[in-house]
């Protein structure tokens, strides 16, 4: 029997699995830059399972951008795809494209304990949709939603480029500075790693600070050995997150819940579940009850975009 692969795929690593019985296998981590093409690092993962040429019935892989075409240029390395060309070389069967963030929220139906932690408590309606949220890179948004005996669905959005929201007059500043720097200020120019540096800065600016750090680990570091301005970026970036995933909530009417996903916000946990993140999530005036009950859940599993490239996989083998 042929073997089945998956991949998620991102701007520095590439990380790929055996998909057998449902689960990942062997999985392995591999620098982008060091390959010319997701073709080459794939025969090099393949060797060194042992698989031969002609052994993959199907291949899934999770990419940043939009899978559409016999073409896929990837948005976040020097990786380019052809579908067709893909299946000549690996003399693979099926190629199935899905969107990295689209990947990420199908990763969420396969979690186990201690792979999340509460964030907000409250019960999740399984017949409404949950919100998938994610600082990185980039701010990703997507939603997940129960589609019965066809397994789940999962709609990928541009919700990262919605603009950055305002709760009170400090907040306004803050948007007021960016918007001075760069123009239009989207969730994202303040949500991701590079975001923070920025925030960092804007704040640093507005309280006539010299800024000391310059990345977005610096910062994090400072906050967590309890510098007080790398704590107050810090917050207000946890506030702002805030605000952001409640209006996905009610745009949505996401009682399904609330996964906070991504590679920044595991890094100062503790801090964010600390924060004023559940208050701005919920401040929403005349609204603000609607977020009673809805869960919130920071999630660290490792590679839950490849889980969910599997599950991606599995679902359209089962059905067509």
């Amino acid at each position: 029997m042929k073997d089945l692969l998956v991949g998620d795929i991102g701007g520095t690593n590439a990380r790929f699995a055996l998909w057998r019985d449902n689960q990942l296998h062997a999985v392995k981590v591999f620098a982008t830059a060091d390959y010319t093409s997701p073709e080459q690092a794939i025969a090099a993962y393949l060797d060194g399972q042992g698989v031969a040429r002609g052994g993959l019935s199907a291949v899934c892989l999770a990419v940043a951008g939009p899978v559409d075409g016999e073409d896929f240029r990837f948005t976040n390395n020097h990786w380019r795809l052809n579908r067709t060309a893909f299946c000549q070389a690996l003399q693979v069967e099926r190629l199935l494209l899905t969107n990295d963030f689209s990947a990420m929220a199908l990763g969420m139906t396969r979690l186990r304990p201690g792979e999340f932690q509460e964030v907000c408590p409250g019960q999740a309606d399984p017949l409404r949709p949950a919100l998938v949220i994610g600082p990185g890179t980039g701010l990703g948004v997507g939603s997940l939603l129960r589609m019965g005996e066809r397994g789940w669905l999962a709609l990928p959005g541009e919700g990262g480029h919605v603009d950055l929201p305002v709760g009170n007059a400090r907040e306004a500043a803050i948007h007021q500075q960016i918007h001075g720097q760069i123009g239009h200020a989207s969730a994202e120019t303040v949500l991701s790693g590079g975001g923070l540096v920025r925030l960092y800065e804007a704040i640093c600016a507005l309280d006539g600070d010299t800024p000391r750090h310059k990345t977005p680990a610096a910062i994090t570091d400072a906050a967590l050995a309890g510098e007080p301005r790398a704590l107050a970026v810090i917050e207000q970036f946890c506030r702002f997150l805030g605000r952001v995933a409640g209006n996905n909530v009610l745009t949505l009417g996401a009682r399904g819940g609330v996964y906070i996903v991504g590679g920044v916000i595991p890094r100062f946990a503790e801090l964010f579940l600390r924060s004023g993140f559940a208050q701005s999530f919920a401040d929403k005036g005349c609204m603000s009850g609607y977020f009673a009950g809805v869960p919130v859940w920071l999630v660290t599993a490792e590679f839950s975009g490849l889980l969910g490239a599997g599950v991606a996989l599995q679902q359209a083998l089962d059905h067509g």
